[in-house]
């Protein structure tokens, strides 16, 4: 997969991003340059699945208002998708009554072309292209947040699986427990709040991370823990997965200067030479726009004479 050229014609694209708290949409160009980007809240527990994928119906609508050329409609979205039939084939009760969603027939009066791809793999897809898997062979994506989601790229192909449920890192046991109940951000918080007797809605990753660095021995402790998890549970993946390059992405990892040497410290020590020292830990260079410009890679992948 080779990063798209300013070759043929500008083209745009409806794209967004849905996740559990936020929907974030805009207008991408086949020339990777973001025309718009707004947000607004999913309220997926009030809205349902059904709800929801109206609400993306008024979107598109409102953004084909303002932007009468788009061609097409790229999505990228919590939960498991079918990518051939733009279906949800599973999902967490964040988005009650997901399941079943079919985004193509949901937006079929739009007149436009749809994908969907899962956010976690539009998130993987945008690093590989034009971030910080650029240029690597092979390249495991995480997401490290309320939960712990992955994928993996090599030779420009995503892997998908059997079910459209390969790489969910989260539920990988390491010691016994799922590896996003120890190492996922909201692990740190529970244990933080476990150990100051304080209810856990007092606490947050940027809370903890600010603590840390005033001299809370508890947090910086915390802290250390869940980044040696982390270095281990990647470890484990390593020894799968041999891949070339480990991106990490989510909330927390922005704070790779306090993060990187205890993850690359567990990763280390739980590996062996061989992979240790032909793995590289980067951190994801993409933010805000990641799941938004990674629908639009899959889009175009699907519909090359638009690209």
């Amino acid at each position: 997969m080779e990063e798209r050229k300013e070759t043929g014609p500008k083209r745009e694209f409806i794209c967004i991003d849905i996740g559990g708290t936020a929907i974030k949409y805009g207008v991408i160009t086949n020339q990777d340059e973001v025309l718009l980007q707004k947000e607004t809240p999913t309220n997926a527990k009030i809205l349902g699945g059904k709800g929801l994928a109206q609400k993306v119906h008024d979107l598109c609508k409102q953004l084909i208002q303002e932007f009468p050329n788009v061609e097409g409609i790229a999505i990228s979205t919590a939960g498991v998708v079918d990518t051939e039939k733009t279906e949800i084939i599973h999902a967490s009760n964040a988005i009650p009554g997901y399941i079943g969603v079919n985004y193509r027939e949901e937006l079929a009066d739009l007149n436009l072309p749809v994908e969907v791809e899962n956010d976690v793999n539009s998130a993987g897809l945008s690093e590989y292209v034009s971030g910080s898997a650029k240029g690597t062979k092979s390249a495991l994506i995480l997401t490290i947040g309320t939960g712990i989601g992955g994928c993996f790229i090599e030779e420009g192909r995503l892997s998908h699986g059997n079910t459209y449920s390969a790489c969910e890192v989260g539920y990988i046991p390491i010691d016994g427990v799922a590896f996003q109940d120890q190492a996922a951000t909201s692990a740190l918080v529970r244990s933080v709040a476990m150990l100051k007797d304080e209810p856990e809605c007092e606490w947050n990753g940027r809370r903890i991370f600010e603590c840390a660095e005033n001299g809370d021995e508890v947090c910086e402790a915390e802290i250390e823990k869940l980044a040696r998890r982390i270095g281990k549970g990647i470890a484990s993946l390593c020894f799968i997965l041999n891949p070339q390059v480990v991106v990490l992405g989510g909330g927390i990892m922005a704070r790779q200067d306090i993060l990187r040497p205890w993850i690359e410290a567990g990763f280390v020590s739980n590996s062996i030479p061989l992979i240790a020292k032909n793995t590289e830990i980067r951190f994801a260079s993409h933010q805000n726009a990641a799941g938004m410009k990674g629908a639009l890679v899959h889009f175009l992948q699907k519909h090359p004479e638009l690209a």
